[in-house]
Order: structure tokens, then C-alpha cells, then sequence
């Protein structure tokens, strides 16, 4: 998780890790990620592609867009 989070963001982390968005901490109402989010998670941090996961990454801070 750790790796997850470090490298695509608290709220992808979260996801990944199967926590629901039931109310905890005020930060956890503002963060979420979508399931194309954490698929693009999961294939970078096995190397292998994911159907679900798109070419345009937001969470890293890279952008396709000029």
C-alpha cells in the first residue's frame, strides 16, 4: 500500500486496498479514486497491462493535454 500511495496518491491507495467510502476523516469525503485509477495502479506496479487501465494518467501529475 505504501508503494501505491506514494506514487499515485492517498486516495488511489485507499481504493486499492478495498476501503469503502464510508465517513472517517474529513479529508477521506474530498479524496476518492476511480476503478480506471487504481487499474492503472495495478499494472504499474506489476508490469503488466490492465484492460481498464486508459494512457491518460492524472494521478501522477503527467498529462497528455498541451
Amino acid at each position: 500500500m505504501t508503494w501505491v500511495e506514494r506514487h499515485f496518491g492517498y486516495g488511489i491507495a485507499r481504493a486499492y486496498a478495498g476501503h469503502t467510502d464510508t465517513t472517517g476523516p474529513a479529508t477521506t469525503t474530498y479524496i476518492r479514486a476511480n476503478l480506471q485509477d487504481v487499474a492503472k495502479a495495478l499494472a504499474a506496479m506489476t508490469g503488466q497491462p490492465h484492460p481498464l487501465a486508459t494512457a491518460d494518467h492524472r494521478s501522477t501529475g503527467t498529462s497528455t493535454s498541451a
